[in-house]
C-alpha cells in the first residue's frame, strides 16, 4: 500500500525543493530524489489528525464568515512561513474547530496530496466555500500568488463577519421586543381574560362586543392550543420554503428594497457588499464578467443577481458598466458616478474600493435609523393590540357599575 511521503531536499545549485511523493517504502523516496540529481534533507511520513466522520451531525458547526476569516488568515500565515500547500492543510486539520469545516479541510489535503488543484478541490464543498473564494484562489493559482489573495480574502470575510454582527445586534432588540408582546397578549387571554369574563357572567351583565370577540379567541387558543402552533409552524415552515425558491425569494427581496426607510438601509448594505467584492475580485485578475457574477452572488439578494445577470449580456455588447448600473434603479447615485470616473480613468477597481468603504462607514448609521423607525412602530402596535384588551376587560365593569 503507498504511502504518501513529504520530503526536503537541495539541488545542485543550492535550491532547497520541498514536496510529497507517495511511494512503498521510505527508500523508494530517497531513490526517486537521488535519481533527480537531488541531495535528501528531510523524508517523514505524513500524519494527519484522524476525525470521526460518523460523530459529525449535519446540523452541528455551520461555516460562519468569522470561521472563513482564521482560515484565510491561519493559511496566508503558514504559505508566507515557507510551508508547502499540503503541510498547510495538514496544520490546519489539527487547527480548524469548525467540525464541518475540519471534514473539508481534510478532504482538501487528501486530493491536493493525489495532485488535484485546490481550487478544484473546494469545488467540491460549494456549501463550505463560498464561490468567491474559490474563484480567487483559482486565479491566484494562475498567477502564483495565493499567499497574497489569502490575505485579501480574510480581509474581506472579516468585514464582511462585521457587518453581519451589525445587522444582528440591530435585529435583536426587535426581536426580544417581539417575542415579549406575544407572550403578554397570550398570558392576558389565556390567564387573565377568563378570570374577569367568568366574574362578568356570574354577575349576569351583558357582555359588549370587544369582550365577547376577546372571548372567543382566548377559549379558541385555550381549547385549540396544538392547532395554533401547529398552524404557526406551518406558516413558518411555507414562508420558509417559498423564500428559499429563486422567485419567492425575489418576490420578498424586492418587498425589502422598496420598504420605506428600511429599503435605503437594505440598498446601503447590498451596495457594501457587492462593491467590496467586485473590488477585490477585479485586483486579483478575474475577469468582469466572472466577477460580476461571483459579486452579486455574495449580496445574497435575489433582485440584484438577475438585475447584474440581466445586465452581463448587455455588457459583452459592449455597453458601459456605469450604464448598465445606472438602467437598474437599484444602486445609489454615488456609486454610479464612482464607477462611471473608474472606467474614465483606468483605475475601477480602487474606486470600487473606496466606495465600499465609504458604504462600510455609512452602514452603521444606516442600521441606527432603520432601527429608530422600527422600534416606535413595534411600541404603537404593542400599545394598540394590549390596549384593546385591557379596554375590552374594562368596559363589561362600568357596566356593573351603573347596574348597582
Amino acid at each position: 500500500m503507498a504511502i504518501t511521503y513529504s520530503y526536503t531536499a537541495v539541488t545542485n545549485t543550492g535550491r532547497t525543493i520541498q514536496g510529497n511523493y507517495s511511494a512503498e517504502s521510505k527508500e523508494d523516496v530517497l531513490r526517486m530524489i537521488r535519481d533527480k540529481e537531488q541531495y535528501p534533507v528531510l523524508v517523514e511520513e505524513q500524519k494527519i489528525e484522524s476525525v470521526d466522520l460518523k460523530n459529525i451531525k449535519i446540523f452541528e458547526g455551520k461555516v460562519k464568515a468569522k470561521d472563513l476569516v482564521i482560515f484565510c488568515k491561519q493559511f496566508y500565515t503558514m504559505l508566507n512561513a515557507g510551508l508547502y500547500l499540503t503541510k498547510c492543510l495538514e496544520v490546519l486539520i489539527a487547527q480548524t474547530e469548525n467540525r464541518k469545516l475540519k471534514v473539508a479541510v481534510i478532504d482538501l489535503h487528501k486530493k491536493t496530496q493525489k495532485g488535484e488543484a485546490l481550487s478544484r478541490s473546494m469545488k467540491d464543498h460549494t456549501k463550505i466555500f463560498p464561490p468567491i473564494l474559490i474563484n480567487m484562489i483559482e486565479a491566484a493559482e494562475l498567477t502564483g500568488n495565493l499567499g497574497d489573495v489569502l490575505e485579501k480574502m480574510a480581509i474581506h470575510f472579516e468585514k464582511e463577519n462585521r457587518i453581519n454582527s451589525k445587522i444582528k445586534s440591530a435585529l435583536m432588540y426587535p426581536i426580544i421586543l417581539s417575542i415579549l408582546a406575544t407572550a403578554a397578549v397570550i398570558f392576558l387571554l389565556t390567564f387573565v381574560m377568563p378570570t374577569f369574563v367568568e366574574m362578568f357572567t356570574s354577575s349576569g351583565v351583558e357582555l359588549p362586543g370587544p369582550t365577547r370577540l376577546l372571548m372567543a379567541i382566548s377559549n379558541g387558543i385555550k381549547k385549540y392550543w396544538y392547532l395554533v402552533l401547529g398552524g404557526a409552524g406551518l406558516a413558518a415552515f411555507t414562508l420558509n420554503r417559498i423564500n428559499s425558491t429563486k422567485d419567492g425569494k425575489y418576490f420578498f427581496d424586492k418587498i425589502k428594497i422598496g420598504l420605506p426607510a428600511v429599503g435605503k438601509s437594505v440598498t446601503k448594505i447590498v451596495t457594501s457588499r457587492f462593491t467590496r467584492t467586485l473590488s477585490t475580485l477585479l485586483s486579483s485578475g478575474i475577469p468582469i464578467l466572472q466577477a460580476l457574477e461571483a459579486a452579486a452572488q455574495v449580496t445574497n439578494n435575489q433582485v440584484v443577481i438577475q438585475e447584474i445577470q440581466g445586465g452581463i449580456e448587455d455588457i459583452r455588447k459592449g455597453v458601459n458598466l456605469s450604464s448598465v448600473f445606472n438602467s437598474m434603479n437599484i444602486f445609489p447615485p454615488m456609486m454610479i458616478s464612482m464607477i462611471t470616473i473608474g472606467e474614465e480613468s483606468g483605475s475601477l477597481s480602487d474606486m470600487l474600493e473606496k466606495t465600499a468603504n465609504f458604504y462600510d462607514e455609512e452602514l452603521e448609521s444606516a442600521i441606527q435609523k432603520m432601527l429608530s423607525l422600527i422600534e416606535p412602530v413595534m411600541i404603537v402596535i404593542m400599545a394598540v393590540v394590549i390596549g384593546f384588551i385591557v379596554v375590552s376587560m374594562m368596559l363589561p365593569m362600568f357596566d356593573m357599575f351603573q347596574t348597582f
